[in-house]
């Protein structure tokens, strides 16, 4: 299966779910943008290290695991996003050690994946075919500076009263999904996206 490299474009905060945050991740040499639902602390984490400035007073999860794979030789080479499962992330990170020259592979959380990948420096991969699948389209997707990784979002002003998706037409829906792109509210458009490709399969 052909791997798709992404570089994380912003962390916004959920509308819909409490302490709460939407992961953007954009492909590198495209227009899709991959959104992943994590907690409030795998969003500090993850911001923390993007930005690079803040020093916790005690070592985070991540940074301690950073300090031990450091201690023992331990290199993290890749993160690969590699299931989608009833809209739930799964991944995979990828080690070598001196002792052990063959590459290993663990099991991960997406969210401790990527904030691993942001300490190891190394990039972060997903298949295509779970990009055609969860992806969104955002033409002229810009980064956001480290500083503004989090941010607050406004909830989408749509032209259409919202009726349930279920009571949505197809057509009703692209333009719900258009319109919450066009808000850059992601997660809403990954739930628009979820039920027309599930009317696609009927």
């Amino acid at each position: 299966m052909d791997l798709v490299q992404l570089d994380i474009a912003a962390i916004k905060q959920s509308d819909s779910q409490n302490n709460a945050y939407v992961l953007l991740l954009n492909e590198t040499t495209g227009d899709r943008q991959l959104p992943i639902v994590i907690g409030w602390c795998e969003a500090r984490s993850i911001a923390i290290a993007l930005d690079g400035n803040e020093e916790p007073e005690r070592p985070l999860t991540h940074d301690l695991f950073k300090t031990f794979s450091n201690s023992f030789e331990i290199s993290v080479s890749k993160i690969i996003i590699h299931t989608l499962n009833e809209g739930v992330f799964h991944a995979s990170f990828f080690c070598k050690s001196k002792l052990i020259k063959d590459e290993i592979e663990i099991d991960a959380r997406t969210s401790d994946a990527i904030a691993l990948a942001i300490r190891f420096s190394c990039p972060i991969f997903t298949y295509e075919d779970i990009l055609k699948r969860a992806g969104i389209i955002v033409k002229g997707a810009r980064k956001k500076d480290d500083e503004d990784a989090i941010e607050q979002q406004t909830p989408p002003k749509s032209t259409k009263k919202e009726k349930g998706l279920k009571g949505n037409s197809i057509a009703e829906l692209n333009e719900l999904l258009n319109n919450a792109i066009e808000a850059e509210d992601y997660e809403k458009a990954s739930e628009i996206r979820d039920e027309i490709n599930s009317r696609k399969k009927d």
